[in-house]
């Protein structure tokens, strides 16, 4: 068996693939929030760029945990199309998740199908990045440890939802998000303890990009995204605000008419 090693930087990936963890959720909580107190065209879009985010962040989040990862005798390669392929489960199943919270009548009903389906979304992402690992050697998992992730995720996800449906405070979605990153950072380190590595030493050339080929350039990319849209969202003004704005300038234009 190969010795694994979960943070060959120390606690620089740990703690920054939480960090991303944390902003996407943030993120996509704030959106949510925004598009339940839309309608039409807006509320869509909210719910799209909510997807996208916790998506992009839970991606993030699990690929800057893997550049901290290492096997002993072994390099690591990872295939490109399975880990895209892997990004997109993502964010279509966390979308389908977010726009069955959006948009179900039954608020209990849609925040169990849609935890159920985030959650799952969350770990298949997981299984289909781990599958897209290349190395000399074998690849196995604990069974128990891999049901023991899912629960982790289907969990962690409904609590998300759970948040977006009931907290409105930027201070309680921030907490909320900080709990979210650590119940996904849980989640990701659950499913690598589930994981044993038998080396199979070689001098044949890896398929596939390395993860400073690949993986970091694309979670530099995915983290500039996310940085740039909280920014938007941040200076974007809530239906409250923009309510208010309204009601300010009718009061300033009757104030002038009647001057």
């Amino acid at each position: 068996m190969g010795h694994l090693d979960h943070a060959a930087y120390g606690w620089l990936t740990p703690v920054l693939s939480y960090v991303m963890a944390s902003i996407g959720a943030a993120l996509g909580l704030r959106c949510t929030v925004r598009a339940l107190a839309a309608t039409g065209a807006s509320r869509r879009n909210w719910l799209l760029t909510a997807a996208s985010a916790i998506g992009t962040g839970i991606w993030t989040m699990h690929f800057v945990a893997m550049l901290g990862f290492e096997v002993t005798g072994t390099e690591i390669h990872y295939n490109v199309p399975l880990t895209i392929l892997s990004l997109l489960v993502a964010m279509l199943v966390v979308g389908a998740g977010v726009f069955a919270v959006g948009y179900g009548k039954d608020r209990g009903r849609s925040l169990v199908l849609g935890g159920l389906t985030t959650g799952l979304g969350v770990a298949s992402m997981h299984y289909l990045g781990m599958a897209a690992l290349r190395l000399h050697g074998d690849v196995s998992y604990d069974p128990l440890t891999v049901g023991l992730s899912v629960v982790i995720a289907v969990v962690a996800a409904t609590a998300a939802l759970w948040a977006a449906l009931n907290i409105k405070s930027p201070v309680a979605v921030a907490i909320a998000s900080l709990v979210m990153g650590a119940a996904v950072s849980s989640m990701h380190y659950t499913g690598m303890m589930a994981v044993a590595v038998s080396v199979s030493p070689s001098d044949t050339a890896l398929p596939g990009a390395t993860a400073m080929q690949f993986i970091f350039p694309l979670a530099v990319g995915l983290g500039s995204y996310l940085f740039i849209t909280a920014a938007f969202v941040a200076l974007s003004p809530t239906a409250d605000e923009r309510a208010a704005s309204a009601s300010a300038q009718h009061l300033g234009d009757h104030a002038v008419a009647a001057g």
